[in-house]
C-alpha cells in the first residue's frame, strides 16, 4: 500500500471532510455534484488539497465504504446520506425479512411514537446486521438497536433500495414496524 504521509487521525479527518463535501455542502468548496451525486476526482483533490494516493487511501480504508469511485476512476460520490438533492439511482430491491437501526436511548421515546424519519437526509439508513447497527448507534452514546419488520413493510408496498456499500435505504419506518431488540 502506498504511504500517504497521514496518520490515522488525519485519515479520519479527511474522510469526514470528504463526507461533508460530497453529502451536504459541495458548494462550500466550489464543487458541483451532478444529478447522481458525482464530482470529478480532480476537482475534489484540488478542493481538499490532497494527493490522489491520499484520496484513494481514504476510499479504500473507510470501514463503512462511504465513498464510491466510478469505473473510469475519474468521478467520486458518497454512497448515501445526502442532504443535498441527488438521485443515486439505486433500483428498488426486496429487503431481508428484518433490518436494524442503531440509535441511543434519549431518542427512543420519539422514535417509538413517530417512527424513523430521514431528517435532513433523503432516506432512513438501515443495517442488515445487529453489529453494524450497534456501531452506528454507539457514535452518539450507549447504543440501542431497533428491529425493523422489513418484510411487512415490503408486503405493504414500501420500496427499499440498497446503496453501493450495503446500507438499506427507505423513506421512513412507521412505529408499528419497529421493536427494541433485546
Amino acid at each position: 500500500m502506498a504511504r500517504t504521509g497521514r496518520d490515522r487521525g488525519d485519515v479520519v479527518r479527511l474522510s469526514k471532510r470528504m463526507a461533508y463535501l460530497l453529502r451536504h455542502a459541495p458548494a462550500s468548496a466550489g464543487l458541483t455534484l451532478d444529478a447522481a451525486g458525482w464530482v470529478d476526482v480532480d476537482d475534489l483533490l484540488l478542493a481538499l488539497g490532497v494527493s490522489r494516493a491520499e484520496l484513494d487511501h481514504v476510499v479504500a480504508t473507510n470501514d463503512q465504504r462511504r465513498f464510491a469511485v466510478d469505473g473510469t476512476g475519474t468521478r467520486i460520490r458518497a454512497s448515501q446520506g445526502h442532504s443535498v438533492a441527488v438521485d443515486l439511482g439505486y433500483p428498488p430491491e426486496a429487503p431481508p425479512a428484518e433490518l436494524f437501526h442503531g440509535t441511543v436511548e434519549r431518542f427512543l421515546p420519539a422514535i417509538l411514537a413517530e417512527g424513523l424519519r430521514p431528517g435532513r437526509r433523503h432516506a432512513v439508513h438501515l443495517s442488515a446486521d445487529v453489529d453494524t447497527a450497534r456501531r452506528v448507534g454507539a457514535r452518539r452514546g450507549r447504543p440501542v438497536v431497533l428491529r425493523v419488520d422489513a418484510a411487512a413493510m415490503a408486503a405493504a408496498g414500501v420500496p427499499f433500495a440498497r446503496s453501493a456499500n450495503g446500507v438499506w435505504l427507505v423513506g421512513a419506518v412507521p412505529p408499528e414496524h419497529l421493536a427494541v431488540r433485546d
